[in-house]
């Protein structure tokens, strides 16, 4: 057995690809539309081939926010540097909900509330500021 993907629901594609490429250093791996199911399959991964990769979902129709983001869990993922990581998403303008205080690890949400983990590869990075009195934001 091999893990493939985990499948989020988006509401607006491009903001997720902001967040998940722009943001997070992801790239776009395939894509395919479905004119008659009226939605978009984009998987995002680090590198082609057998490496796991994240299914954006966009229904065409959808109009309301998705309730229970959060009720799966999060996403993870390992970063060369967490504090670089973390100031690339805040500059793109998204609040870090759980600041890298540890110098291992923080918590950060998409546009569409899933809450998505960083963590530092390696040993964990020495406390510096801004993060180390950094105060929690929202949930995670």
């Amino acid at each position: 057995m091999r893990y493939l993907h985990t499948m989020i629901r988006v509401r607006d594609l491009d903001a997720a690809l902001k967040f998940f490429c722009d943001g997070l250093g992801l790239r776009e791996i395939r894509r395919r539309d479905s004119d008659a199911g009226r939605y978009t399959l984009v998987f995002l991964g680090m590198e082609e081939g057998d490496s796991p990769q994240l299914e954006l979902t966009y229904n065409w129709d959808q109009q309301a926010p998705y309730t229970g983001g959060r009720n799966f869990g999060h996403v993870a993922y390992e970063v060369e540097d967490i504090y670089a990581a973390c100031q690339r998403l805040v500059d793109l303008g998204y609040p870090i909900s759980r600041p890298p205080r540890d110098g291992r690890m923080a918590f950060v949400r998409s546009p569409d509330l899933i809450s998505v983990e960083l963590l530092q590869r390696g040993a964990a990075l020495p406390p510096a500021e801004p993060w180390t009195s950094m105060a929690n934001v929202g949930e995670w």
